[in-house]
């Protein structure tokens, strides 16, 4: 169990640490954000077992990138979900050896917009749901070629040319709707962010 002087720390505090295997330190840091790495993993890959692999490969790179992380270019919270985005990526275009046909494509659609979205557990794999609802629900608010662009890239690892051709739309329009949309998922997390911040700080 971390000190709680190491509960305490900073962000950044904590990646310096994990730069000098500060074993207190890499606990902490885990324990702060692995529901937010998990529940973004979940949302990702819609697997919980493995988006449980994912979060452990993302706090390994971490580990091993920590004395390269630069406070300046971001928060430690962006830097670690954008590792873990790019670990879940990885896992789910190795897990799937052949293009998603369109009978896989159609059912990864419906269970992001249609199903409710619950299914049984506690602890941190139900955190993991709770920030797996939340990122649904962002793009439920999207309009919805918009939002079927960004989960058929990002959920279910489509370039942009397959997306043009799945919905019979131009090349160019594809690449808008991805760009876009990201753009407005992101506009949607950052009240939640700053929310979080005045928390930790008020």
């Amino acid at each position: 169990m971390p000190s709680p002087y190491h509960a305490e720390l900073a962000d950044d505090a904590l990646v310096a640490g994990l730069a000098v295997e500060d074993a207190d330190a890499a606990t902490a840091f885990v324990r702060r954000f692995q529901p937010k790495v998990f529940g973004l993993a979940l949302a990702v890959t819609r697997d919980a077992a493995l988006a449980d692999d994912v979060a452990q490969e993302a706090f390994l790179r971490a580990w091993r990138a920590a004395s390269t992380y630069d406070g300046v270019r971001g928060s430690v919270a962006a830097w670690l979900l954008t590792i873990t985005r790019n670990v879940a990526i990885d896992a789910l275009r190795a897990r799937r050896s052949t293009p998603t046909d369109d009978d896989q494509l159609d059912r990864l659609l419906q269970s992001t917009f249609g199903g409710d979205g619950h299914a049984d557990g506690t602890g941190d794999e139900a955190a993991g749901r709770v920030e797996a609802a939340r990122a649904v629900g962002h793009l439920r608010g999207l309009p919805p070629e918009q939002a079927r662009a960004v989960v058929l890239a990002v959920y279910g690892c489509c370039t942009a040319e397959e997306i043009s051709r799945r919905e019979d739309i131009p090349l160019g329009t594809a690449k808008t709707r991805i760009r876009t949309g990201m753009r407005r998922l992101r506009a949607a997390a950052a009240p939640r962010r700053d929310e979080e911040t005045e928390d930790r700080h008020g």
